[in-house]
């Protein structure tokens, strides 16, 4: 049975407020497993008891078992569409999608901040979790190419230490696709408490983590049940590129020679 089923099944039996969040679901259809109850309360003007009330009606123990459950139905229904396409086309169109739609978000204004932002700082860190976090050494990787030296961060705890140590001569780069993310929130805003300048690489523009930030760049794809796509971490690697890009351009860096430098120090390692 359907969420949408469900709904309509129970929706005579709801009070006028639960209605209210009933409907604010059907027409968010999918979209709303990226909503919070705070999003829902602020369109509805209802409290939490009615959001939870409404779900416990619903047979949930909670709002977030309810996103769950959306989540399901609308992975096993892309599962389906897959098994009916080419899924090598499918996934190879996902990943061009990703692309263009990162790339119409783009600002190259705030690009622009955040290069001047890298060429500034005494120190660069990254802080991410799980796949963001993964991205985050990738581009410590992209960095030490053209001679940033960076750091990425990836256990919350050393991230709180590190980002209570920083002063205003040093940037944080934020990842998190969500822009939600708790742990790296919290480590973000010990950073700016300390003055650290906060760039977030981030879908949402509206949420936490890019509110909290000095320049946001946007990613362009949407991760509940599919966590670390490989849409989503193209995405990021996209910006990614762009910044260590522009940070050559901007700074007039030889990368040849430092890339062909860095080459001489690992060809050894190499089988022949």
């Amino acid at each position: 049975m359907t969420i949408t089923y469900k709904i309509q099944e129970s929706y005579s039996s709801l009070t006028k407020s639960e209605k209210k969040v009933a409907d604010y679901i059907l027409s968010s259809g999918e979209k709303i497993v990226y909503s919070t109850m705070s999003d829902i309360k602020a369109a509805t003007n209802v409290g939490d008891g009615t959001i939870i009330r409404f779900c416990q009606k619903l047979g949930f123990s909670g709002f977030s078992d309810l996103k769950i459950e959306i989540a399901k139905e609308d992975f096993s229904k892309q599962q389906e569409d897959s098994q009916t396409a080419n899924v090598f086309d499918k996934t190879a169109q996902k990943v061009n999608d990703s692309l263009k739609t990162t790339n119409h978000l783009l600002d190259s204004g705030k690009l622009d901040q955040a290069i001047q932002a890298i060429t500034e700082a005494e120190r660069i860190y990254m802080f991410g979790v799980g796949s963001s976090g993964n991205t985050g050494k990738d581009l410590e990787a992209m960095f030490l190419r053209v001679g940033v030296h960076s750091c990425t961060v990836i256990d919350p705890h050393f991230q709180a230490q590190i980002a209570s140590l920083l002063t205003e001569k040093d940037l944080v780069i934020g990842f998190s696709l969500s822009g939600k993310t708790k742990d790296t929130y919290n480590s973000l805003k010990i950073a700016k408490q300390n003055q650290a300048k906060v760039l977030a690489i981030t879908n949402y523009l509206s949420s936490p983590i890019a509110e909290l930030a000095d320049i946001v760049l946007q990613t362009a794809v949407q991760e509940f049940l599919d966590g670390a796509s490989l849409a989503g971490k193209i995405s990021q690697l996209y910006l990614c590129d762009l910044l260590v890009q522009g940070y050559e351009v901007k700074n007039n860096i030889d990368s040849v020679e430092l890339r062909a430098k860095v080459l001489r120090s690992i060809l050894d390692k190499s089988i022949d």
